[in-house]
């Protein structure tokens, strides 16, 4: 039967339950030292049955650590920074480590400013992610920054011997293409966002290579770039038409984009995907679901990327082995078939 003690328990206290000393059970939280498994058991039994919660600061003292990681990001409106962050909390978890999230607003100054207070805080490591997957300048002009492991995720850093990790755009543009190819579809479009940003050009790219190994071009003659909007989208969509009106499919580049074309298509009296297939891109389910119909998409995992991102961080603070490996780790997109094809 579960204990309720009228004060907070102590680590003595636990001991007594479980049967063993002090350091015994102070071995067996901390994940060090050798003893049987059913001794390690009898302590996290006794640590759930007092409700017994660690000194964070002695542990701190004791081994070194702040069991503190900040997450740093651009996106101030949490669309890609929240599933990071929940992918990262994910695999810190299980290390009772907890994440303190600052939002720079792509703001230089306040990078800086957040920098120093999580030096000040002596967190363990820093991820750093945001909105976009344009490589960044890496985090410097702090002293100590050079001291803490840091992580890049979606948008990794510039320098090679950083770690980063990344959303694979070539293999998400391939599988969009290639199912509506599959669909028996020839007459792609394709709409995408501005074109001085990473994830547009690349996604384009990769889609014009796909659609050339089978002989094809897209519909338009061309990319069609723009803003990451439905505005833009419906914009679009009419502009192909005008140009191409035997157009049978669309692969844009966001969720916004495919339903702002989705909504031009209705209006115009064609059917999707009865007459015209439509491919989103991120998988965002504010956007995919609420487009009528519902939007095939691509998912960039965000989640599994700030999962790996973590990963790596606790590889390079451990230092196991020499650390997390330097370079960019790209993570597999995957295909979310809904209405729209």
């Amino acid at each position: 039967m579960p204990v309720h003690p009228a004060s907070r328990a102590r680590l003595a206290d636990v001991a007594a339950l479980a049967g063993v000393s002090v350091g015994t059970a102070s071995k067996a939280l901390n994940g060090g030292g050798r003893m049987r498994p059913e001794t390690r058991q009898r302590v996290l039994d006794a640590v759930e049955a007092l409700g017994f919660r660690p000194n964070q600061q002695a542990q701190s003292l004791h081994t070194g650590r702040s069991w503190t990681v900040g997450l740093m990001t651009t996106d101030g409106i949490g669309r890609f920074s929240t599933p990071v962050l929940l992918g990262a909390e994910d695999a810190l978890g299980a290390g009772k480590i907890s994440v303190l999230l600052c939002d720079t607003r792509g703001d230089a100054i306040r990078e800086q400013h957040h920098l120093r207070n999580l030096i000040d805080r002596r967190v363990d490591g820093i991820i750093v992610t945001g909105r976009r997957t344009d490589p960044r300048a890496p985090l410097t002009g702090i002293n100590g920054i050079e001291s803490i492991p840091v992580v890049y995720a979606l948008s990794p850093s510039t320098d090679p011997a950083d770690v980063s990790v990344v959303s694979d755009d070539r293999g998400g543009a391939q599988l969009a293409v290639d199912h509506l190819l599959s669909t028996g579809r020839t007459r792609i479009a394709h709409v995408t966002g501005p074109e001085h940003h990473a994830a547009a050009r690349d996604r384009a790219r990769h889609a014009i290579a796909q659609l050339r190994d089978v002989g094809l071009e897209l519909a338009g003659g061309r990319v069609y770039y723009g803003e990451w909007s439905e505005a833009w989208g419906r914009r679009a969509a009419e502009a192909v038409l005008r140009t191409a009106p035997d157009t049978d499919a669309f692969f844009c580049g966001n969720d916004q984009i495919a339903r702002g074309v989705t909504d031009a298509l209705r209006e115009r009296g064609v059917g999707v995907p009865g007459d015209v297939a439509v491919v989103g891109y991120d998988n965002w389910d504010t956007m995919a679901l609420a487009s009528r119909p519902p939007l095939t998409t691509i998912d960039m995992d965000l989640a599994e990327i700030g999962r790996i991102a973590a990963l790596r961080l606790l590889e390079a603070i451990d230092g196991g082995s020499g650390g997390a490996v330097a370079g960019v780790r790209t993570v597999a997109c995957r295909l979310v078939v809904r209405e729209s094809s």
